[in-house]
This record gives C-alpha cells, sequence and structure tokens, in this order.
C-alpha cells in the first residue's frame, strides 16, 4: 500500500481515463479514496464499485477546478471532516487544440487555472500537513508536451513545462522531509482527454506505437510513485523519442514535436 491504511489518496479528474485507472490501483490496493471531479454520477460509481469490490472507503467531491475557489474548498471540507491526506494525485488537466493565435482565451484561462494554479494550491495546501508528519506523497501529471514544445498544443505545453519544472524543483526542497513528489509525463493516451481537446485526429493521437491506453499509463504513473521516482516517461519508444530529442536543436525538435502535433 502506498501511504498509510487510515489515511487518503485525494485523486482529482478521477471520473474518466487515467485518473479513474489510479483510483481503481489505489482502492485494489487497500487505500482509502478521495475522488473529485465534475461528475457526481460517475464519481458516485466509481465509489459504489470501489467501496464493493475493495472495501475501501471514498469520498467523493464534486468540484470544477477552473473554479479558483475549488482548491480551498476541496481543503477545507476534508479538514472539516477528518480526512487525513497523505497522497495528492494531481491528474486534472485539459488542453486547448489549435494554432494559438486561433484558439479561444477563455477557454485557455481556464485550462491555465486546472493545470497549473489549482495543481500548485492543491499541492501547497495538503502539502504542510505531509510535512509535519514526515511522511507523504505527491503525483503530478506533467505530459511529453511539457518536455519538448508541441506546436497545435502551444499553451498546453506550457502548463506542461511548469508542472515537470515545479514538481522536479519542489522534489529538491522536500529532500529530507519524509514527502516524495513524483512528475509522471504520459504519451497521447486513448481517453476522453483528446475528444475534450479536439485534437483525436492528430498524428501523435493516432499513432499505434505512441499512443497508450489508459489503463497501461495509470499502472506506470502508479509503479512511480510507489518508488518514489522524481521523473518518468511512459513508455519505451515514447521515452527513446524525448532522450534523442535532447540532442538535436531545440527548433528541430520541436518541428519533430509539430510533426505529431498537426492534424492528419
Amino acid at each position: 500500500m502506498i501511504g498509510s491504511k487510515d489515511s487518503y489518496a485525494l485523486v482529482t479528474g478521477a471520473s474518466s481515463g487515467i485518473g479513474y485507472e489510479l483510483a481503481k490501483l489505489f482502492a485494489k490496493d487497500s487505500k482509502n479514496l478521495v475522488v473529485v471531479a465534475r461528475s457526481r454520477d460517475k464519481l458516485e460509481g466509481l465509489k459504489q464499485e470501489m467501496e464493493k469490490a475493495h472495501g475501501v472507503k471514498v469520498g467523493v467531491l464534486v468540484k470544477d477546478l477552473s473554479d479558483p475557489k475549488s482548491p480551498q474548498q476541496i481543503f477545507s471540507e476534508l479538514e472539516k471532516q477528518s480526512v487525513n491526506v497523505d497522497v495528492l494525485v494531481n491528474n486534472a488537466g485539459f488542453a486547448v487544440y489549435g494554432k494559438f493565435q486561433d484558439t479561444d482565451w477563455q477557454k485557455e484561462a481556464e485550462m491555465l487555472q486546472v493545470n497549473i494554479v489549482s495543481l500548485t494550491e492543491l499541492t501547497k495546501l495538503f502539502l504542510k500537513k505531509m510535512v509535519e508528519m514526515r511522511s507523504g506523497k505527491i503525483l503530478n501529471i506533467s505530459s511529453i508536451a511539457g518536455i519538448v514544445p508541441s506546436p497545435w498544443l502551444t499553451a498546453y505545453g506550457g502548463t506542461k513545462h511548469y508542472v515537470l519544472g515545479f514538481s522536479n524543483a519542489l522534489a529538491h526542497d522536500l529532500r529530507g522531509t519524509g514527502v516524495s513528489v513524483t512528475c509522471f509525463c504520459p504519451t497521447s493516451t486513448r481517453t476522453l482527454f483528446n475528444e475534450r481537446a479536439n485534437c483525436q485526429n492528430a498524428r501523435g493521437a493516432r499513432s499505434r506505437t505512441l499512443a497508450m491506453d489508459a489503463a497501461t499509463t495509470a499502472r506506470l504513473a502508479y509503479r512511480a510513485l510507489a518508488k518514489g521516482k522524481t521523473t518518468t516517461i511512459a513508455g519505451l519508444p515514447t521515452s527513446l523519442v524525448m532522450f534523442s530529442a535532447r540532442f538535436v536543436p531545440r527548433n528541430m525538435a520541436t518541428a519533430m514535436s509539430g510533426a505529431l502535433t498537426r492534424p492528419t
């Protein structure tokens, strides 16, 4: 089990995709859960499924992380319920796809709030007690778009660069505290993510070699979290591509990335 038996793992974006699969892995490992997303029906379904199958406690919080008030609301509600969170999974996130000059600013502003601000504030809120207890784990979901600039996902890639840099620096800050930070960088994953971003026709999303299913991606992330790894890239093919990108000029790496993100 990751963390203590009586504490909880908080998973954002748990109603589908990677978040849903991660919640299943925690429950299978007998870890109590707090699941956060916008869809009450999906979260209640997850709660019933996990409690029946694994006998764990599952708390449901219906929150939209594009609302700036939501991180503090989540923290305050759990404090009132005396729920101790010793594993935080910042999985919620979405993308806006297209040439930056053509995309909708309001959607991008909401994306910045979810992918950066809410992630950072949730980490800030729950981290203090972890440090006091000298025990805890944080999993931040970035992306391969956070490693190499991604045309057509320009602002999204910027948010994931932030998540990667923030996570790596925080992991260094927390050395010797008993708290670990893992940043996981998935490749294109077959979830509702691509449909919401309207990028399901991007070359990378359609690639059988690079695209992965959510269950496999979640298992890799869960394994990295359990081992306390600082940064993990999903899958050998993607790791090799990202490794090779380090040895070519930046503009060439961006062009390579753009070949995968542009529409077919």
